[in-house]
This record gives C-alpha cells, sequence and structure tokens, in this order.
C-alpha cells in the first residue's frame, strides 16, 4: 500500500510522514530529502545550479541512498548538511528542474515498488504515484509553518529572521503552485488537513485512522 503526503513547506509532512510509516511498519520515503542531496552535490562541486543541464547530468551521476532518516550520496552521509538554510534556498533550482525531477520520480517509484510505503512531498499524489491508496495534502497557517521552519533551523544552530523565512516561504509557495511539473496542489482524491492547531500526535492519529480504514476496507474487498 502507498499513502502519500504532499503540501507545502512548514505544514509538518515530513515529521507526521515519519511517525506514521512508524505506526503502520510500513518504509518512510522522504522526498524532499533527495532534492536536497542534489542540491547539496552540485554545491559542494560548484556546479552552477542554473545549468539545468549540468545539475541534471550530476543527478543522474551520483548516488542516493536513503536509510530511515539517515542520506548518504556518494556513501558520504549528508543528512545533516542538506538541512542547511543555504540547501534550503537553492533547492528551489533543483525542484524546477523538469529533468531532475523526472529522474527522482522515477527513482521514488523503483524505491517504493512492491512495498508498504508513506512518502512525502509536493508531487506525490499527483505525479508520482496517482495511483495510491491513500492521499493526504496537509496544509497550515503561513505564520506558523514558519515559526516551525525557524524552530528546525534553531535546533542545527542557525538563526534565521522569521520575516527572512516568510519572504522565502511565500516567494517558494508561489514558484511550486506555477511549476509546469509536479506543482503544488492536492489531487483530487486527497483528504486535505489543516495542522495549524493540531499537535504532531493528533494529526498522525487522524492519518492513521484513515489509513486503517482504507486498508480493513481492502481486505474485505479482497476477501
Amino acid at each position: 500500500m502507498i499513502v502519500t503526503i504532499d503540501g507545502p513547506a512548514g505544514a509538518g509532512k515530513s515529521s507526521a510522514a515519519r511517525q506514521l510509516a512508524a505506526r503502520l511498519g510500513f518504509r518512510f520515503l522522504d522526498t524532499g530529502a533527495m532534492y536536497r542531496a542534489v542540491t547539496w552535490y552540485c554545491l559542494d562541486r560548484q556546479i552552477n545550479l542554473q545549468d539545468e543541464p549540468a545539475v541534471a547530468d550530476a543527478a543522474r551521476r551520483m548516488h542516493l541512498a536513503l536509510d530511515a532518516d539517515r542520506v548518504f550520496v556518494d556513501e558520504v552521509e549528508v543528512s545533516h548538511a542538506i538541512r542547511s538554510a543555504a540547501v534550503t534556498h537553492d533547492s528551489r533550482f533543483v525542484a524546477g528542474n523538469y529533468a531532475v525531477r523526472k529522474h527522482l520520480v522515477d527513482l521514488q517509484r523503483r524505491l517504493a515498488a512492491g512495498k508498504d510505503v508513506v512518502t512525502e512531498g509536493r508531487d506525490q499524489g499527483t505525479v508520482a504515484f496517482p495511483q495510491a491508496e491513500c492521499k493526504f495534502f496537509l496544509i497550515a497557517d503561513p505564520t506558523q509553518r514558519a515559526l516551525r521552519r525557524q524552530s528546525d533551523y534553531a535546533a542545527r544552530g542557525e538563526q534565521v529572521a522569521l520575516e527572512e523565512i516568510l519572504a522565502h516561504q511565500t516567494s517558494r509557495d508561489q514558484r511550486d503552485e506555477l511549476r509546469e511539473y509536479g506543482a503544488l496542489k492536492p489531487a483530487p482524491d486527497a483528504v486535505t488537513v489543516d495542522t495549524s492547531d493540531h499537535d504532531l500526535a493528533g494529526v498522525v492519529s487522524r492519518l492513521e485512522q484513515i489509513v486503517r480504514e482504507r486498508m480493513r476496507c481492502a481486505g474485505e474487498r479482497g476477501a
């Protein structure tokens, strides 16, 4: 079974997906980390992120591996490095690269083939896994989302002004919504969940309840 969790940055996708996967005993697929890893790889090797063919070539050339919460590029762990403010800011160039997105979506499908997976991103229910049995679209108040991102940066020792995060977030949302391929939008059959006024445990419990009900119905149909 494939469960997709889409939505904008700061809506709680990654945390909810990670905990939901643990509760269900599913594999967690962090697709955002994949785009960040390509961004980190290009920055580390001084590849011009606006040179789309060069970035696409780099994405195909690098060896990317995901192991639970750990991310490896060419066997080097970059789990912490890909969460920096610099990578977050520049990942927009990679996310908007059609050839990179196609390559990573193909990789996501290979990683999920034949497995029970909770996968999160911005285009999982619409592009990567349109046939997924259960789809969610998480949203949250913009200020709440920015505060969460600020807290994430602080936990990694980076101090970033809330106004700067809000400005970048607004610009990013607009780009994501207007993107020609893999745009930020809910799938027609996605369940929208507002996480603004709910703690993580409450959100995950609601998602789990819906997934288990879908699993029960699927089991009854197959009986």
